[in-house]
Formats: structure tokens, sequence, C-alpha cells
């Protein structure tokens, strides 16, 4: 499979040029635009890829309050750019989208693929706009949304940063950290969910999928668990959403239901804590 992965510097494009090796064809933000149509088509003359992977995305959540056009521009926009050339060179692609296309509606149990989406942020919008585009327009894709995405990209200087090393940073600089405990979500390696690109792109299964380790957390709980495993004496303090105002509202419930994937793939992803933690091994090893 030879592979253009397009957001290439970011954590999950670095951890699928680790997995890929020689078959990667390593895109960054100077190499390719996805807003613009004909430097996309001149990149996938010029490579002539197997597949496209798409994991360049506008990710600041807040911000996106300020300037949706520009987040619209990059994460709808820019995968209709892709899935149109994709179709006319009949070439599969592989999109990243997110949990925040849902939390208008509340659900008890974790979201599936059948559920009806409801982003609450100009964010999450832009997401859902660019998965529809990809649905409708490139016959061959993988539309999938992740959770919680953290990987070692992040505390190289790529992007901009993670929860993590956010955690990380600000524990060593003090004794108490007031963090969110009624947003549950599933922490998720990216390395983990690079794997699964890659055995999902070498199907013809295409469609719509959940990717996330498995199991289930709060935002305090993802903290506390960090903080143990590496035995650091920071204290969490659980707090509301309410007392840690955002520009933008977060989904309440982040977990993805992934049986789709394993029934695809026949290999359910790890624990969050099991790939959390060999994330901080390999970072402190």
């Amino acid at each position: 499979m030879k592979a253009m992965i397009v957001g290439a510097d970011g954590q999950l494009g670095s951890a699928l040029q680790e997995i890929l090796g020689d078959d990667a064809i390593a895109l960054g933000h100077a190499d390719i635009d996805i807003t613009s149509p004909e430097s996309i088509s001149s990149q996938l003359d010029t490579f002539d890829p197997t597949v496209v992977i798409n994991a360049a995305a506008y990710n600041f959540v807040d911000q996106a309050e300020d300037e949706p056009e520009v987040a619209y521009r990059v994460n709808a926009l820019g995968p209709r750019n892709l899935a149109i050339e994709c179709q006319k060179r009949d070439k599969c692609l592989v999109h990243i989208s997110s949990d925040y296309v849902f939390g208008l509606e509340s659900s008890l149990t974790p979201w599936t693929e059948m559920d009806t989406p409801g982003p609450v942020s100009a964010y999450g919008m832009s997401k859902l706009s660019g998965e529809y585009f990809v649905r409708s327009l490139c016959s061959k894709h993988f539309v999938v949304r992740t959770c919680g995405l953290y990987g070692h990209a992040a505390r190289r200087g790529a992007g901009k940063g993670n929860f993590v090393e956010t955690m990380l940073r600000l524990g060593t600089e003090r004794e108490e950290l007031r963090i969110i405990d009624d947003q549950k979500c599933t922490p998720t390696n990216a390395h983990d969910v690079a794997v699964t690109l890659c055995d999902l792109a070498i199907t013809t299964s295409y469609g719509l999928y959940h990717a996330t380790n498995r199991g289930a957390a709060t935002w305090a709980r993802f903290a506390e668990e960090i903080f143990a495993y590496l035995k650091m004496p920071t204290k969490v303090v659980r707090i509301t959403s309410n007392e840690y105002q955002t520009k933008a509202r977060r989904p309440a419930m982040s977990l993805l239901n992934c049986y789709k994937l394993e029934a695809v793939l026949q290999n359910p992803l790890r624990t969050w804590e099991s790939a959390l933690h060999e994330y901080l091994d390999q970072r402190t090893g």
C-alpha cells in the first residue's frame, strides 16, 4: 500500500509515517494545501498513491468560534476537495473525524455510527460537514471518528500539544489541578489509531467507523491515571464544566461504540490505560 499522508507532521500523521515507513508519502502543510484543488491534483498526479489518508485538520476548538470560516475551509472544504480529486482517479480516501460531531443530544451509552450527530460548536460543525462531503463525493472512502487523541509528535514541537503533555507540564508547575469530571471520553493513543487506519485501508469495507482505545474516563480520571502511573504527587480536584467555562461547548458524552470496526478487523484496540502506560514509558524511556 502506497499511502499519501496529508497532515503528516501532526500526531496521527507522524504515527502513520512510523508504521508505513517507505510506503508513506509524507506531505505537511508546506507540501500540500487541501483548500486548493490544484495543489491536491498536482500531488496526486506526481505520486500516484494507492490511498490518501487525510490527517490534516483545524483543531483549535475555541478559536473556531471566532473564525468559523477558517475552520470550515480546512475541515469541510478541504476534505471535499480531496474527495473530488480522489474520485476522479478512483483512489481510496481515509478521512479522520471527531467525537465533536456529537453533543446536541444526550446519551447513556456510547455513540454508534447509526446515531444522528448533532455538533454544539463551530469546530464540530466543520468536522461533520467534512464527513458528509467525503461520504457523498468519494465512493472508496473510510471516515473514521476518534476521541481524546494524543501522540508523541506533540512533545517534539509539532502541532498544538495534547492533554497528556499539558498535564505533565502543569503537574510539574503546580501542586493541584482543577480538571473537568463531567465529560466522558476515551483517551486514545495515536499509534493505535494509525495501525487501525492502515488495516482498514487494505480492505474494501468502505464506510463510517469509530476507532478509539477501549474503556471510558473523564478528563479528571485521565489526569489522575497519568500522575499515578508516573508517581507524581500532583492532586486532581474534580470540577464540573460550569466551573471551567470555555468559548466552545464540548460534548458531555464522547464515548464512541467501536463494535463495527471490531467486526471488520477482528482486532479490538487495547484499553486506554494500557495504551497510556506504553506512551508514558516511551516518553520517559
